[in-house]
């Protein structure tokens, strides 16, 4: 480390390198939960020391602290908090997450997992794109201290007197008291609505839940607008009206916070549904529309005497499927206010509306229910599990984009019977990669007889940052197709929604005249992966027809397209050929790779609606010889 020093160094940096050089000598397995044991005169935790958030270096002060971590450990507090314009809380969520992470000896900013603590040390980087990991941790589970008695987490405020510093230091001291005796923290939703707005973990392991929205190290739970935290008796950390924490039940929680943005975000979103010229692009896609109509009308036994209910009914054209085919009743849920109105006009006109209130009797069977799903008991008593069949078209981009899914889980979880419907009942995510057709690349290489290259290589550069949602033709895909995953939706959990997967790409084979295959020698270049999905109608409980619609590059196109994502650099790809250079790095066009190993994470974001996707690729040559890329981050929304 030293000799990554300045040659001359103030007074400052000197003292705060010399802590760091005296704590070498100190005992590496020492219990800090010794020393910072409970102490209930609270004047004494003042004098408790500040361990540094990388290291076991003690000072006086965290001004010292993060002028240590700044120079020593190339994380700059200040500048992360000034750039991201971090509030007390995400200061103190990223304290604790940074503190998470190295504990296990993983990298705070790129994941990077480490084999020892000297090795993440050494490692340890500054991070240039600090807007990209801002969501790691933008999570309350990292309300909860990492460090017992972490006395950090209430000092760290203590000079800054911004605007967007709501709460006076006593404030944050009662915060800190409270959330340290907690043994556990469990976050609840009272309200399911909101729970479809936020991430979840994976999968278990050691308890801890693997993040999505980046590498395997990152962790992302349920972001809950309410938040129930136990120790004994349930108790709810709240806020005053002047946005000042207090310790009572009749408050608002000081998660509440989140719920203007949710409230904006589903207003936007059911907004825009709002508008004519997005249902009939839904009502002209061919694909869809041939789908549905093939597994409502052509299932009669399925639909006859049922009760059916619409997630999201639109303009109502699957309802009136339903009622056509015979269902005794069909409840359709449109959360926008104008679509509910013109669903129940366009029911109205065509005699299928159901309404006995008043003068005017409509015998039909189909009535619009005017609100999220999540909320329709304000409006409409409904029968626990007394629904036959269960409908909704919530697929959206990457098939998970708007998190819709929730609310369809939401609805099967309290209204379907046992044993009934949902169509459709099964979904899958496929992954293959895409080669230089697949990218503006060859368009801007002749323009009217000059040369453009130029533009479409930052085209491309560009577009390993943000997803693209766009039509790949099947000759621009350079691997076969693998499923990425799949589910059940008559059975699958809603933290399922969010999953991590790995596959393996691999060049596609070449079909020979007597239709057998052979791998090519030939080497092709890999730019990216793009992403689509099927839904199925199956014989389950499609007995007379199934269906699927699918919205692969091999089939017709459909309005979601398929969503792509660009390597920061293209990969070359022969499985039959050998490497030419040892010393050539694989991937390139003197080693090439014989297959590409991708690990996607798909999470819901913390913003309303948007999914965050995390793609870890390596390559791999034929003498195994292994390579691996930094993590790439998306946000979908």
């Amino acid at each position: 480390m030293a000799s990554n020093e300045p040659t001359e160094l103030s007074k400052a940096e000197k003292s705060v390198i010399e802590q760091e050089s005296g704590s070498d000598f100190e005992e590496e397995n020492e219990d800090w939960d010794d020393w910072g044991e409970d102490d209930d005169n609270e004047d004494g935790e003042n004098d408790k020391p500040f361990v540094c958030l990388f290291s076991d270096s003690q000072f006086s002060s965290c001004c010292e602290l993060f002028e240590h971590c700044r120079l020593i450990h190339k994380f700059d507090f200040d500048v992360i908090r000034k750039e991201l314009g971090l509030d007390f809380y995400g200061s103190f969520k990223l304290i604790n997450y940074v503190r998470s992470q190295v504990a296990e000896n993983r990298c705070w900013s790129c994941g990077l997992a480490c084999q020892s603590h000297q090795d993440l040390q050494n490692h340890l980087h500054e991070t240039v794109k600090l807007k990209d990991i801002k969501p790691l941790w933008d999570d309350e589970k990292y309300l909860k201290p990492v460090m017992q008695d972490d006395p950090l987490l209430y000092s760290f405020n203590d000079d800054e007197e911004g605007e967007d510093n709501h709460m006076t230091p006593d404030d944050q001291e009662e915060l800190v008291k409270y959330l340290r005796n907690i043994d556990e923290m469990c976050i609840e939703d009272t309200d399911t609505l909101k729970k479809s707005a936020h991430g979840y973990g994976f999968f278990e392991q050691n308890g801890a839940k693997e993040v999505a929205s980046s590498s395997s190290s990152h962790e992302n739970v349920e972001n809950s607008s309410k938040m129930e935290m136990r120790n004994g008796d349930s108790e709810e950390l709240v806020g005053s009206s002047d946005g000042k924490p207090s310790h009572k039940h009749s408050k608002a929680s000081i998660m509440n916070l989140l719920d203007k943005d949710i409230k904006k975000a589903n207003e936007n979103y059911f907004g825009a549904y709002s508008s004519f010229g997005i249902h009939r692009e839904m009502i002209s896609d061919k694909v869809r529309m041939n789908a549905y109509s093939q597994a409502i009308l052509k299932n009669p036994s399925l639909m006859t005497g049922a009760v059916v209910m619409d997630v999201g009914c639109g303009t109502g054209i699957l309802s009136l499927f339903a009622a056509k085919t015979g269902a005794s009743r069909v409840i359709a849920i449109e959360a926008s206010e104008k679509m509910a109105s013109v669903a129940t006009q366009i029911a109205k006109e065509n005699g299928l509306w159901r309404c006995t209130e008043g003068n005017n009797q409509y015998t039909g069977v189909m009535e619009v229910v005017q609100g999220m799903v999540e909320e329709i008991d304000k409006s409409i008593q409904i029968e626990p599990h007394s629904v036959d069949v269960l409908l909704s078209e919530w697929m959206g981009y990457c098939l998970l984009y708007e998190t819709m899914l929730s609310s369809v889980l939401f609805a099967r979880d309290k209204w379907l019977k046992p044993g009934g419907a949902i169509l459709p009942d099964t979904a899958s995510i496929y992954a293959a990669g895409f080669g230089r057709g697949g990218t503006s690349i060859p368009f801007w290489e002749e323009v009217y007889g000059f040369n453009m290259s130029c533009v479409g290589k930052e085209l491309v550069q560009d577009a390993a940052k943000f997803p693209i949602v766009d039509v790949v033709d099947e000759k621009d895909l350079v691997t076969d197709a693998v499923l990425l995953q799949a589910f059940d939706l008559t059975t699958m959990k809603p933290d399922e929604v969010d999953f991590t997967a790995s596959i393996e790409l691999e060049p596609k084979s070449i079909r020979l005249a007597n239709n057998s295959t052979e791998l090519s020698s030939e080497t092709t270049w890999c730019y990216g992966v793009v992403l689509w999905f099927d839904t199925g109608f199956t014989p389950r409980f499609c007995k007379e027809t199934t269906s699927i619609l699918s919205t692969s590059p091999y089939t017709p196109k459909t309005h979601w397209s398929q969503t792509i994502f660009t390597f920061n650099e293209p990969i070359a790809m022969a499985p039959g050929k050998p490497c030419a250079d040892k010393s050539a790095a694989v991937g390139t066009d003197a080693c090439p790779a014989s297959r590409i190993h991708l690990r996607i994470s798909i999470a819901r974001a913390v913003e309303h609606r948007s999914i965050d996707i995390s793609i870890e690729t390596s390559g791999v040559d034929l003498d195994g010889r292994k390579r691996c890329w930094p993590v790439q981050m998306f946000n979908l929304s």
